[in-house]
């Protein structure tokens, strides 16, 4: 049972130190514009979104584990609030809290169509697959609002350049027809997240994503629609969602998923400090049993770094997960599989003379 202290709709329940504060107390603000109205407190728990100004897009991705060369993404912090998001160290950087703040304060990218079209027309580029969302969700609510991620795909179309998504957000299947026009020449693929069956655990985990049954209906209307998913079982929490794997495996591939991922959970940089007082709020009775098992999943610590072993662990509960989601995709995913995106088109479509209508 949730405690009545628990902040309602967010997943972090405070807002830590910044490690960077350490360094220097200056926010850096020269980027943002603040669309905050004259006397609106801090702290009040509303979202805020604020305008940023980068200079590039497209990131290249140096980490060799994480099945992406480049990324690219609309908005930094994301208001869905998943408790154990990895991306919420990246909140530092710009002065803020990987607590609250990143879920409360949205830095968005308007500019980043223009950006991304700079980018993928440069003489020396060569067309690989673009994914969005490397970090937080391209679909995430700022998206109904902003259309971001639309404009980015009606360029990524008109220069038939492949691109990726990962989302938990329904609000996908608003531009259907921009990922059928792409799926047309295998410009396409989608990695929808689902981390549980149970919508209670859904609301604590994540309180402001899509529900299940949504996402479950974005798997089958997307595969419907000849666009190939994968979902990413991510992350395995152990005896949170660890119990999960043969039913979401089935459930994601009964719905037309082509195959799944996983990641064990490691509380990285400032989220094991977030995770913590989180877990101890939300689910004390069973708190120090999960800290204690991902601790037994790292080497006695709640996060391991090291490429290679820092996704899947290592130890028994570790073993035991890796072997479970071997075994479901043996079950249920034998003679599927996601294709390679084609990289072909758009070299011929780069200089725009050609038209797409």
């Amino acid at each position: 049972m949730l405690k009545k202290s628990i902040i309602k709709g967010r997943g972090a329940q405070q807002n830590v130190h910044n490690r960077f504060f350490e360094l220097s107390h200056e926010q850096r603000d020269d980027f943002l514009n603040y669309c905050a109205k004259e006397g609106e407190e801090a702290d009040q728990n509303k979202t805020l979104y604020l305008l940023v100004f980068p200079k590039t897009i497209v990131n290249k991705v140096k980490s060799p584990d994480v099945g992406m060369a480049y990324s690219m993404n609309m908005y930094q912090g994301c208001e869905h609030g998943c408790i154990y998001c990895y991306a919420r160290n990246s909140h530092e950087f710009w002065g803020f809290s990987a607590g609250l703040d990143f879920e409360r304060r949205i830095l968005v990218k308007k500019e980043a169509p223009k950006l991304l079209e700079a980018y993928i027309k440069r003489k020396q580029w060569k067309a690989y697959p673009i994914v969005m969302s490397g970090n937080t969700d391209c679909y995430q609510p700022a998206e109904k609002q902003f259309e971001i991620t639309r404009a980015c795909l009606k360029v990524f179309l008109k220069y038939k350049h492949p691109v990726s998504i990962i989302t938990k957000n329904a609000l996908i299947l608003r531009d259907l027809d921009l990922l059928k026009a792409l799926a047309k020449d295998n410009l396409i693929s989608v990695n929808v997240s689902i981390t549980s069956l149970s919508e209670t655990t859904r609301r604590i985990l994540e309180p402001r994503t899509a529900t299940i049954k949504k996402r479950l209906e974005t798997v089958k209307t997307l595969s419907e629609n000849g666009i190939p998913v994968n979902v990413m079982l991510a992350p395995i929490i152990p005896s949170i969602n660890s119990h999960e794997i043969l039913p979401l495996a089935k459930a994601v591939s009964d719905a037309g998923a082509l195959s799944i991922a996983h990641t064990i959970v490691r509380l990285n940089g400032a989220i094991g400090e977030i995770f913590t007082d989180w877990i101890q709020k939300a689910m004390p009775d069973r708190a120090k049993k999960v800290l204690h098992q991902i601790e037994n999943c790292h080497g006695g610590i709640l996060n391991d770094s090291r490429y290679g072993t820092r996704m899947r662990g290592e130890g028994q509960i570790a073993k035991q997960i890796n072997d479970l989601v071997k075994l479901a995709r043996l079950k249920y995913f034998t003679n599927k599989g996601m294709p390679r995106l084609n990289t072909q088109l758009h070299e011929v479509y780069k200089d725009g003379q050609m038209k797409l209508f």
